[in-house]
């Protein structure tokens, strides 16, 4: 590459405008490093000020927007949820200067090693700012309707099961799996609605555990927020792809967050057991989708560490096609494309 060509000049360009708004903001330019990238074509920087550190959010304009990212933010502060503020906009060139609200996600906190009694407190924070977030104004968000939910699951038939698997489906499991499909989609589509996230896990769930970043967890990466059923995000959060959950720990979260819930009057039903169906069907739709959102990115987008949380994906759901009868076709393709052979047992 020619020593004047940039390897990089989107960021040359959003360091220009920093200079432009460092007297503002006390931006020390020097400081300027990466924070995270996501899924999409975003990415984040962390810069320094004379107080505490800002994030710079990098949207390229020609393939992501800004609008809903804003939008949203203003809902769910409203909400009183602990959400980035919006310091500075360069719309035209896809920046964004917000407020930081902490160096670890969950994830990462997790990853790093933590006790139980911290980890069960990060959940329950996490647990109410979820019954928090379902109390906030809906109010122009795209409806999770039948026919989106209907779409989705198409990623796990072309890019999970076609692509990454190299296989083609036999007439008979094509019709189990239109019927799986369509059992999902009808169960999940009558859920009563309410804001959804979409990725309420631990990535996107910062531990704010000093003064200068507000009340645990900071929420973030939710642009993407709709109109949608109400088990949705529990689902993200307690079969969370990035980390193993066991069903013990699962199930607790559940009724936490169940009985929250009710306190709260949301539209939760007021037997558990039925509301635990609801959660796991929502969970098993969403994992089946993502089978094929993770197989995608490998795939289309060169993105190939989603791959190593496949068999967390796969486990989940068989945790759940495992306990209900009308989901065995499922197992059984899931079987034959894991190559798990059957061994036919004979009584005499």
């Amino acid at each position: 590459m020619p020593s004047n060509v940039s390897a990089d000049p989107r960021k040359d360009a959003l360091q220009q405008w920093l200079t432009v708004i460092a007297n503002t903001h006390h931006i020390q330019i020097s400081s300027l490093r990466t924070a995270s990238s996501d899924a999409s074509f975003r990415r984040y920087f962390r810069v320094d000020t004379n107080q505490a550190p800002l994030i710079i959010m990098d949207a390229p304009p020609q393939h992501e927007n800004c609008t809903p990212f804003i939008d949203i933010a203003g809902k769910l502060a409203k909400a009183g949820l602990n959400v980035p503020a919006i310091l500075e906009k360069d719309l035209e060139n896809g920046w964004l200067l917000l407020t930081d609200l902490g160096n670890d996600t969950y994830y990462q906190r997790i990853q790093q090693g933590i006790d139980d009694a911290t980890l069960q407190s990060l959940y329950r924070d996490a647990l109410q700012a979820l019954v928090q977030m379902q109390q906030a104004s809906v109010q122009g968000l795209p409806a999770y309707d039948a026919q989106r939910l209907r779409d989705e699951l198409e990623l796990f038939t072309e890019w999970y099961v076609h692509q990454h698997c190299q296989s083609q489906l036999s007439d008979d499991e094509k019709n189990a799996l239109e019927k799986t499909f369509s059992l999902l989609v009808a169960h999940n589509a009558k859920q009563p609605c309410v804001f959804v996230h979409r990725d309420y896990h631990s990535p996107n769930l910062l531990v704010c555990d000093q003064d200068m970043y507000g009340p645990n967890p900071g929420i973030i990466d939710f642009q993407d927020a709709v109109n949608g059923p109400i088990s949705y995000d529990l689902a993200s959060l307690i079969m969370d792809a990035r980390t193993t959950w066991e069903e013990p720990q699962q199930l607790d979260w559940a009724i936490r967050y169940w009985q929250m819930a009710r306190d709260a009057k949301l539209a939760v039903p007021d037997d558990f057991a039925n509301f635990h169906t609801d959660y796991e069907f929502m969970g098993l739709q969403r994992n089946l989708r993502i089978l094929g959102v993770f197989a995608r990115l490998s795939i289309r987008d060169g993105k190939d560490h989603y791959l190593q949380h496949m068999p967390r994906v796969n486990a989940y759901v068989r945790q759940v096609a495992n306990r209900y009868l009308v989901f065995k076709p499922l197992l059984r393709l899931l079987d034959r494309l894991d190559n798990i052979e059957h061994k036919v047992g004979y009584t005499f």
